[in-house]
């Protein structure tokens, strides 16, 4: 289990949501270093149209040409529901 700070507090990263990540999102295996920054510190946030409790977290990584997006669950205990890289950020913002 891994921690990042974050606007919405500690949000946890548990060994069972990064192995489904790593299933269906291979290519987040080599950006696992940058999900502390892009929760400290994310460049866009978009709430969930559905989850008004679930935020994508992006930052842009220049070497990947790619925002890394990390969706979180902004509960009591946040906590990590996936990952994934994606070309441009939603366009709905906080």
């Amino acid at each position: 289990m891994m921690r990042f700070d974050s606007s919405y507090g500690s949000v946890t990263l548990t060994d069972e949501r990064r192995q489904h990540i790593f299933q269906f999102h291979p290519d987040i295996r080599s950006c696992l270093q940058y999900f502390a920054a892009t929760l400290t510190n994310p460049e866009h946030e978009v709430r969930s149209v559905k989850d008004p409790l679930t935020v994508i977290c992006y930052k842009f990584l220049p070497h990947r040409k790619k925002h890394l997006a990390i969706v979180i669950k902004t509960i009591a205990r946040p906590f990590v529901i996936t990952a994934y890289l994606a070309k441009k950020p939603k366009k709905h913002t906080l």
